[in-house]
């Protein structure tokens, strides 16, 4: 009964102090924020506000603000599923009464819900915190305006103190177990494949001998793994470069390292196989991108894992896709067709007159056209708006290429090959079970028509091989043919010009790559 008595006691202490903490805010006047605080807490209604910030972050933003606004997004919703279905039904918590609110901040329409916890507050800091776990630049911009909507609740009458506070944890929290399913999800993408070990390599419990290149375009990405990499490979040496000196970086950082390591996206990753190719030394990549295809289809999740097998030299060996300027005679091509030169070709990946290598995807078509006014438009009006407008360009005005593929003439939409087999339904590949296949996985939608109607009938098309709209195999070289001049593709993420006739081979088991057993 004691026990009882004083938690009685507590509660009503808590309850006066809540209604001191009200009443003081409502006898407070500030001129400013007499109209500004109310005007700010109805543009959050149903989070319309927040929805606003998204959208406009998605179409202006970077793809790694653009992810951060799903992120932001995403924790919105699941805050705002909680309040209304487990804690306004749960502690059906009255409204204050408005005495000594003045009537200019009260709501023209009181609401009709209880009042434990906000949730408006819940909303606010589950956007802001989403957002910031992802981009804590934007967090920081956004955290002044969610603070603000979250004071607005008691200013205007509708909220205790602890309503409020109670509504930001939760935010949080909903922020946080996002970010853990996002995670989560990750995890179970990445499933390392039964890529060959690759035998010999060094292993660098403390790092020396790994020269690490970090893309400072990688931004809050790649200053989390450089604290990463100081804290478990403390020897190993950082260089942070981007823009036209990334390449030439690289190559030198290959030539005079045991162990070449790379923290970017795809793109990035790619110029780093190409240098470690050359040189001949293993690669170890730090996931860094937007996307990370190559890092998850091999099963690295983050900077820890790379640390790991680095340091106790744990790697694999993976095949490599290439693409290398030929003459314009047909050769045979097919499931059973030689897998051509055994050696790299000379190069740096960046897709010029010497060839280059592909760890994900090479295309000609449609996406190429995409990339290559999205990447021209983007500087001028922002990354989504380009890509919309890319969109638009390509599925109004672009015709089909025509290519000779294996001595035949061909016209396609899309000429889309893996660097393995991927799993996805028509022309829409995903992920890859592992990298060790050494296989082209070709696929083709036909010419003829729109582009998108033909590629919508092509991704309907689900697994079958072959359908009226597209194709698909896997061989081990291709020889492609009369290009047209000015014609563009696309590897891994990156945009270049075709010669007038290139071989795409895979060199299996060509690259050693860093990935704990």
């Amino acid at each position: 009964m004691a026990d009882r008595d004083q938690q009685l006691t507590w509660r009503g202490t808590a309850a006066q102090w809540d209604r001191r903490l009200f009443d003081a805010v409502a006898r407070r006047h500030w001129p400013a924020a007499e109209r500004a605080l109310p005007a700010l807490g109805r543009a959050a209604n149903h989070g319309v506000l927040w929805g606003g910030i998204a959208v406009a972050l998605t179409a202006l933003g970077t793809p790694r603000t653009r992810k951060a606004a799903l992120r932001g997004a995403a924790s919105l919703a699941l805050a705002s599923a909680t309040v209304n279905t487990v804690g306004k039904w749960t502690v059906r918590r009255p409204r204050p009464l408005l005495e000594g609110v003045p009537p200019v901040r009260q709501p023209a329409v009181p609401p009709w819900t209880t009042s434990f916890p906000s949730g408006h507050s819940a909303s606010a800091f589950a956007f802001t915190a989403g957002l910031a776990l992802e981009s804590p630049a934007w967090g920081a911009v956004v955290a002044p305006l969610a603070a603000s909507v979250a004071f607005s609740r008691v200013y205007t009458g509708v909220h205790y103190p602890s309503d409020v506070a109670a509504g930001a944890l939760l935010g949080v929290a909903a922020g946080f177990a996002v970010r853990g399913l996002a995670r989560g999800v990750q995890q179970a993408r990445a499933v390392p494949g039964d890529e060959r070990p690759a035998a010999g390599v060094p292993a660098l419990p403390d790092g020396a001998g790994l020269t690490v290149v970090v893309n400072t375009g990688a931004g809050t990405v790649g200053a989390q793994v450089l604290d990463v990499l100081r804290e478990r490979l403390p020897r190993a040496e950082v260089v942070e470069c981007g823009g036209d000196a990334l390449e030439a970086e690289l190559a030198a950082a290959a030539d005079r390292a045991a162990v070449l390591g790379v923290c970017g996206g795809d793109g990035t990753v790619n110029a780093a196989a190409t240098a470690a190719l050359r040189a001949g030394v293993p690669l170890a990549v730090f996931p860094g991108g937007t996307l990370n295809h190559f890092a998850l289809d091999l099963g690295l999740v983050g900077p820890e894992d790379t640390c790991r097998a680095v340091a106790e030299g744990q790697a694999v060996r993976v095949a490599v896709g290439r693409f290398t300027p030929a003459a314009g005679a047909a050769a045979d091509s097919g499931p059973g067709a030689g897998s051509g030169p055994s050696g790299p070709a000379g190069g740096t990946g960046g897709g010029r007159g010497e060839g280059g290598y592909f760890l994900n995807t090479f295309s000609f078509g449609v996406y190429p056209e995409l990339l290559r006014h999205r990447l021209r438009w983007a500087p001028r009006i922002g990354g989504g708006p380009a890509a919309l407008a890319a969109a638009w360009r390509v599925l109004r005005a672009e015709r089909p290429v025509r290519l000779t593929l294996a001595g035949r003439p061909r016209s396609a939409w899309l000429l889309f090959a893996g660097n393995g087999t991927y799993h996805g339904s028509g022309p829409t590949p995903r992920r890859r079970d592992g990298l060790g296949e050494g296989l082209l996985d070709l696929r083709l939608v036909h010419g003829g028509g729109r582009p998108g109607p033909r590629l919508l009938a092509a991704a309907l098309a689900g697994p079958l091989t072959r359908s009226p709209a597209h194709v698909a195999v896997r061989v081990r070289r291709l020889h492609v043919s009369d290009i047209p001049p000015g014609t563009p593709f696309a590897y891994d993420g990156e945009y270049a010009q075709a010669p007038p006739a290139l071989v795409l081979d895979t060199l299996p088991d060509a690259l050693p790559v860093y990935r704990p057993r």
